[in-house]
């Protein structure tokens, strides 16, 4: 074992290893095995010492065993899990989850998996997705156990599958994902008969819950280096049934180029919006919502796209269209209709800044920016930011010099008019008190009368508003 690594191990574990002997006490005192297994461990040579407020563990013990024997130990368990053969616990500010020895396999039309629970440290691990998660240390003794050569993996920051890949992505197709999301989150390669299976078996995906593939999705979205996962999954056809949009970006490039590639300049504007998160005030670090409209913003490109008569290549409309295609495609994925919502939002009004000009906008049109944006505003500052890719310092600086101005004008309407809180200048019941009316339709045209004459002219005063309430009334007939 590299002594470099095992002392990083050392380092990491430090913080927990009372609590996985005192665990491992329990169980070896019991007659059962146990050991730390996955993530945890793979974590430990690494140095990434955060993720190991989530223990995983593997054990001989069947799930009713686990429940009892964590009974007095634990602070909570729960066993959501025991038709897999996991039981969950808390202890302090950990969360560990303790499973059975088991093999599963997919059956070829089920997404579901048949469980079987086993006797032997062994087989569990060779169950497991790749080399580098089939490592354990078993407990209380915190013997190291590496049958596939994980470690060597580990150093060479290669993803390997502990059997043959193409066996393991039959066990589970989601597998393939989980390579993707490994090569996001760890910055591995992956070895090239992963590679070749992965193509091969992409179909296989289909079987899938939409919920387990969003999750997976998510975690390379949400990685430091999304641009690499996502890659793969383009590259290896997964992308046809995770996010067909995102491999159509790849336009064939016009004979005159007068149209970026729109597949490099979308991974661009998703790179630089993590930036921003952090980078421009107020920060939005990790914002799920922004980066995954950053990555859908134009994938209404390929239906848009025209060649007009001077030979230019046109995309009128494509935010509009986009917008619905997130919709759509976000639907299918089971995100949430806030989620849905949010997005497609962000989408549809990624472009209307290009109107701004040379900053040249009346009042009028930045209220309505502030209304339409709604809560959305300071992701869209951001998206729009972000989607400046040009290689021309002169323009591009031009550009962020329009955002800041129409930023700094959108902070002084706030100061003075109460933007964030924008409504009529009248209520419902004074409308109808001043027009002498009851409950109806012509309430609420009147309400979005005087919501237009707030946008176009401003905070008006009641006397003001009162009479323009009744010339719109008179003039109504």
């Amino acid at each position: 074992m590299s002594i470099s690594l095992q002392r990083q191990a050392l380092v990491s574990l430090a913080p927990i290893t009372g609590l996985l002997d005192e665990l491992g006490s329990i169980f070896r005192t019991a007659g059962f095995e146990i050991a730390l297994v996955g993530g945890p461990v793979r974590d430990a040579f690494l140095g990434r010492t955060s993720p190991l407020a989530d223990l995983d563990f593997t054990t001989s013990a069947h799930p009713a065993e686990i429940k009892q024997l964590l009974g007095d130990w634990a602070d909570n368990t729960w066993d959501t899990g025991i038709a897999f053969g996991t039981i969950s616990a808390s202890k302090g500010d950990r969360q560990i989850e303790i499973t059975t020895y088991r093999s599963e396999n997919y059956n070829a039309d089920s997404r579901k998996p048949d469980v079987e629970f086993g006797t032997e440290l062994a087989a569990d691990l060779g169950r497991r997705d790749f080399t580098v998660n089939a490592m354990a240390l078993k407990l209380p003794t915190l013997e190291f156990v590496d049958l596939f050569d994980g470690l060597k993996d580990l150093e060479e920051k290669v993803l390997k599958t502990p059997c043959t890949a193409t066996q393991s992505f039959s066990d589970d197709p989601l597998r393939m994902m989980r390579a993707a999301r490994f090569s996001s989150q760890l910055q591995f390669s992956i070895a090239a008969d992963v590679t070749e299976a992965m193509r091969e078996m992409a179909l296989r995906l289909k079987i899938v819950s939409a919920e387990r593939i969003r999750e997976e999705l998510i975690k390379i979205i949400m990685s430091e280096h999304p641009r690499v996962g996502l890659t793969v999954l383009v590259e290896t056809g997964l992308a046809e049934f995770v996010l067909p949009e995102l491999p159509l970006l790849q336009l064939e490039a016009d004979e005159h180029h007068h149209h970026k590639d729109v597949y490099e300049h979308t991974l661009k504007v998703l790179e630089q919006v993590i930036e921003l998160e952090s980078s421009h005030e107020p920060q939005l670090p990790n914002d799920l919502i922004l980066r995954l409209a950053a990555l859908l913003h134009d994938i209404g490109k390929p239906k848009t796209r025209k060649f007009e008569p001077d030979g230019k290549v046109s995309f009128h409309h494509h935010e509009v269209v986009g917008a619905r295609m997130s919709a759509k495609r976000m639907k299918a994925l089971r995100f949430s209709n806030e989620q849905i919502d949010e997005v497609s939002t962000l989408v549809e009004l990624h472009l209307r800044f290009h109107g701004y000009g040379t900053g040249e906008w009346s009042d009028s049109a930045v209220r309505r920016y502030v209304r339409d944006a709604g809560p959305m505003l300071l992701r869209l500052h951001k998206l729009t930011r972000a989607d400046s890719t040009t290689r021309n310092k002169r323009k591009a600086a031009e550009l962020q010099d329009a955002y800041d101005s129409l930023e700094a004008r959108i902070e002084k309407l706030q100061e003075q008019e109460e933007l964030d809180a924008m409504r009529p200048d009248l209520d419902g019941s004074q409308i109808m008190e001043i027009l002498g009316i009851g409950p109806s339709r012509e309430v609420g045209d009147a309400y979005k009368f005087l919501m237009e004459l707030r946008l176009d002219q401003g905070p008006q005063s009641p006397q003001s508003a009162e009479q323009q309430l009744r010339q719109w009334w008179s003039e109504r007939g």
